[in-house]
Parts: C-alpha cells; sequence; structure tokens
C-alpha cells in the first residue's frame, strides 16, 4: 500500500490559508489594522525569541479571543467552500487527486486550522492531522487545544496516527522547513 502525505499551505495551495482566512473573517481593513499592533510578536517570532505555535496563538488571540464557537465555524465552513478552491495549486492538487484516484492513503498535514481543512479533507475522503483551536462554553479561548502541527510535531502526529512499517512506499509533499521531518520519512520527498 502507499501513503502520501500532503502539506497544505505553500503546497496545496499557493497562499498562506491562514492569512486568507482572516482577511476573509475580519475584512482587508482590519486585519491589517491589526497586523500592525501583531508586528512586534512577528519580529520575535522571525529572530527566533518566540517560539512558533505561542506567536500563532497570539495572532489568533488578536483576531477572534471570545468569538463563539458556533459563529467561527461557520465562517470557516463558507471559507473553505467559497475561498480554499481559489488558492490551490493546481499541479499539486492533480498529484493529491491522482494518490486518491491510485486508492492510496492520503493524509494532510497541516499547521493550519481543523475548522477550515476538515470541510476540504472531507470532501475529498483523505484524513486531517492540524493544529485545533480550544473552546471553552462555546468560546474561543485564545489558545490551541493541540500542540501546533508543525515540524516535529507533524512527525509525531503522523507516528502516533498510523504505522509507518505497514506501507510499500511514502510519498510526502512540502515546501517549508516546518515539513523537512515529514519529508525525510518519505521514500519520494517533493519540496515545492
Amino acid at each position: 500500500m502507499i501513503l502520501a502525505l500532503f502539506d497544505f499551505d505553500g503546497t496545496l495551495t499557493t497562499k498562506d490559508s491562514l492569512g486568507e482566512f482572516v482577511k476573509y473573517a475580519v475584512g482587508s481593513r482590519t486585519y491589517y489594522l491589526k497586523l500592525l499592533l501583531f508586528f512586534p510578536i512577528f519580529i520575535l517570532y522571525k529572530t527566533k525569541i518566540m517560539d512558533n505555535s505561542y506567536a500563532k496563538q497570539l495572532f489568533f488571540r488578536l483576531y477572534f479571543s471570545g468569538i463563539h464557537e458556533n459563529s467561527f465555524k461557520k465562517l470557516a465552513l463558507r471559507y473553505s467552500d467559497e475561498k480554499l478552491p481559489t488558492i490551490l495549486n493546481q499541479e499539486i492538487y492533480k498529484k493529491f487527486l491522482s494518490h486518491i484516484e491510485n486508492g492510496d492513503r492520503v493524509l494532510v498535514v497541516s499547521a493550519s486550522m481543523r475548522c477550515w481543512l476538515e470541510p476540504f479533507t472531507s470532501k475529498h475522503n483523505v484524513e486531517l492531522l492540524s493544529t485545533e483551536l480550544e473552546f471553552i462554553n462555546t468560546q474561543f479561548s485564545g489558545r490551541f487545544s493541540t500542540k501546533n502541527c508543525h515540524g516535529e510535531e507533524k512527525l509525531s502526529r503522523i507516528k502516533k496516527h498510523l504505522n509507518l512499517d505497514e506501507y510499500d512506499a511514502i510519498y510526502a509533499y512540502g515546501d517549508s522547513s516546518g515539513d523537512k521531518q515529514m519529508l525525510e520519512i518519505a521514500d519520494f520527498a517533493y519540496k515545492i
């Protein structure tokens, strides 16, 4: 049996779905105004003073702290239906569809959020390992309920989810340093 592992942002898409989602959810004006407030955190993250996961949680907190779970999930579903198809990387998407048509086991392994990736993966009947938001009493807490599915965490999730020894060949598709460990376990690794 063949296993195919796909990163989402920058691999299956031409743009980062997180930034596109926030713009979609709050509007461009609010997105850019609040981005100015986030700039010092961005610098701390880029200079590796701040952890990727913590910076990302602060980013989400800035835009969505206290949002009701149903409202957020409706936004995410609409975004997945309306926007995600317009930012797909058609070349990699064809490879994704080819693996599905061949009957391979296909997983999307992404640091992006389950709430807008799940409609996409469900539509294609493939599995998803991703980052998840924490909702307490139906309100977004400003934190993740899982570790950020990035770098070592991607590999950890894959190994917890399945037995890699069961596969005759592993294909992996990724585009960034956050995909390095996932690409390293593949027999056929494609860095986009």
